[in-house]
This record gives structure tokens, C-alpha cells and sequence, in this order.
């Protein structure tokens, strides 16, 4: 991947490029706080609401074998969100929405992470509607209706991949007419909000410190087993280890987190002022970027260009990548 060379009066140092995948637990903790920390500029600090949108686990199978409609997936989320509280409030909320497909033992479970704001711009007025609620049955139902509506025009339009019969997938679908899981939870604080969002923003498939052994025969992991209550371990060998954790990689160029109504880039750049101006708050310019030197320095507790002898280090040349 190449490296920056750094070097002092008496030594040199080389410091390689990561990978930044998201599939890397380090690579991952340092984008999240990254993100956090410009997310805590860029939001007014207002009241929040965090919601979760799941589906029955005989769906995820589809979304599994046709990434092209789970990249669909958090758009229909935003869309829900945003006609509920258009028709019942007549107002337009931040929506920020993470798409998860993994669950503890990594197997594939497709469901959304919705990041909304408790409160909305009313375009009629030219106000803010500052105490907002979200009716978790009504929104099951309409988000139960988007999904399956998706599918069966997914199916009719021959985009969707499956090992059933057309028959008995539709059969499938309209027995999905039952009760979905969501959950809605409010936060009175967006630093509250951030640490929530940070769980699941730019999080990668599984944590290091579950990792109980890797040998060139097996990975073995630990998962907490919600039905048992307990902690156990999976293993794996590592060709079914990495086969597990490949279908949790975002695609290249789809983002981990995606941006819709008052948050939508194009609507953020007309009405972000205006929302601070009603809230009767700063805007705050966008932070500075923070470098790997000072991650290293506040998460280890010393200076990576600092030489032996205590003489700072400074940026001398650069190694092209290798092929």
C-alpha cells in the first residue's frame, strides 16, 4: 500500500499506508470516531430518535443473493420515515440511515438503523416543529408494506434472484403479512445520539476483542446468545471464516451511511442555515481533520514521531505502493 518515511536527525521511520477497509476493526474505530466527531458540528442540538427496522429472517435470504435490491434497502427506510411525518406532522426531518447486514454470529441479517430527528422544518410556515413522536406499530406497518410492495415489483420486473418458484415465493410474501419487529428509542442530547449512531456507523463485522483463537485451521469467536443468555463460541476454518465475513463488506462505492431528507446533501446546503437561524443556534465550522500521530498519541499514550533519543521527526519522502 505504500508508506510515508519520517525521519530525524539520527533515524528513520516507516509508517505504511493502511488498507482503511471497513472490514478492519482498527480501520473502522478510527473512521467512527472521525465521523462522531464531525457529525457533532454538522447536527443542531435538538431532541433525536433512533429506529430500528428489521424483517422476518425468511427475507434475508433474498436480500443475500440480490445485493442490488439491499443497496435499495435505506432509501425505502428514509422513505418511510419521511411520509409518516410529512402526512402527519406536514413537517421534513434529518434522516440518517445505516444499513446493517450482520448479526452476532455473523450470519446474514438484513435491517436499518434510522437516525431521525425528533423534530422538523415546516415548509408551509417557515417554522420548527420542535416536538415530534414516532408511532412504532403505524411505522411497522408501513414499512412491512414497503418491503413486500419492493419484492413482488422486484419479482414482476425479473430483477430478483431466488432458489424458489416464482409461486412459492410470492406464496412467501404474502404470508410475511404479520407482525415485524421495531423498536423506536429517544435521545434528549445528540452527544447521547453520536455514541448511539457510533455502534453501528461505519462498524466493522465483528469486533477484535471476540477473537478467541486463529490458527491456521480454525477462527474461533465468541457471540452472546440472546435465547441462551450466555456467551458462546462459533469456529470456523478460515476459508468459511472469511467466506462469513465477505458478505458483510459493503460493496465498492456504496457508503456505510446515507444521508436523506433535511440531512440529503442538496437539502443540508439550502436549509442548514436556516435551521440553525430558527433554533437559535451556531452553525459550527466543520473540524479539523485529525491525524494517525494524534490518534496513536490519546489512544496508546505516546508519540509515533518522537526518535529514540526524544527529537521530533519529520515527514521526508514517500514509497510508491508495490504491484
Amino acid at each position: 500500500m505504500g508508506a510515508e518515511i519520517f525521519a530525524s536527525a539520527t533515524e528513520e521511520k516507516l509508517v505504511y499506508h493502511t488498507c482503511k477497509s471497513r472490514a478492519c476493526p482498527s480501520c473502522g474505530h478510527r473512521a467512527t470516531l472521525l465521523w462522531q466527531r464531525e457529525q457533532w458540528a454538522a447536527l443542531p442540538d435538538i431532541r433525536y430518535a433512533g429506529i430500528a427496522l428489521t424483517m422476518p429472517d425468511v427475507l434475508w435470504s433474498i436480500f443475500q443473493q440480490n445485493r442490488n435490491l439491499l443497496h435499495d434497502l435505506p432509501a425505502l427506510g428514509a422513505a418511510v420515515i419521511q411520509q409518516w411525518v410529512k402526512v402527519k406532522f406536514g413537517v421534513s426531518v434529518l434522516i440518517m440511515v445505516i444499513p446493517h447486514t450482520f448479526g452476532a454470529r455473523l450470519n446474514f441479517n438484513s435491517h436499518l438503523h434510522i437516525l431521525a430527528s425528533a423534530g422538523g422544518l415546516n415548509d408551509s410556515v417557515g417554522g420548527w416543529s420542535a416536538r415530534l413522536y414516532f408511532d412504532r406499530k403505524k411505522l411497522m406497518h408501513m414499512w412491512r408494506f414497503a418491503v413486500i410492495t419492493f419484492l413482488r415489483e422486484a419479482l414482476k420486473a425479473g430483477v430478483l434472484t431466488s432458489n424458489l418458484h416464482p409461486g412459492d415465493l410470492k406464496a412467501v410474501l404474502a404470508r410475511e403479512y404479520r407482525w415485524w419487529s421495531t423498536h423506536v428509542d429517544y435521545f434528549q442530547s445528540k452527544e447521547h445520539f453520536l455514541r448511539y449512531a457510533g455502534r453501528y456507523a461505519r462498524r466493522p463485522p465483528i469486533a477484535q476483542h471476540r477473537f478467541e483463537e486463529i490458527t491456521d485451521a480454525t477462527v474461533r469467536f465468541s457471540f452472546k446468545d440472546k435465547r441462551l443468555r450466555m456467551r458462546v463460541s462459533a469456529e470456523y476454518s478460515p476459508t468459511d471464516f472469511v467466506a462469513l465475513l465477505a458478505e458483510h463488506v459493503s460493496d465498492r462505492y456504496r457508503h456505510a451511511v446515507r444521508y436523506f431528507g433535511l440531512l440529503a446533501p442538496r437539502s443540508k446546503a439550502r436549509t442548514a442555515t436556516a435551521i440553525f437561524l430558527l433554533l437559535g443556534q451556531r452553525r459550527r465550522p466543520r473540524p479539523r481533520r485529525l491525524g494517525w500521530a494524534y490518534s496513536i498519541r490519546r489512544d496508546f499514550g505516546h508519540d509515533p514521531l518522537i526518535d529514540s533519543h526524544g527529537q521530533p521527526m519529520r515527514w521526508a519522502a514517500r514509497l510508491s505502493p508495490r504491484n
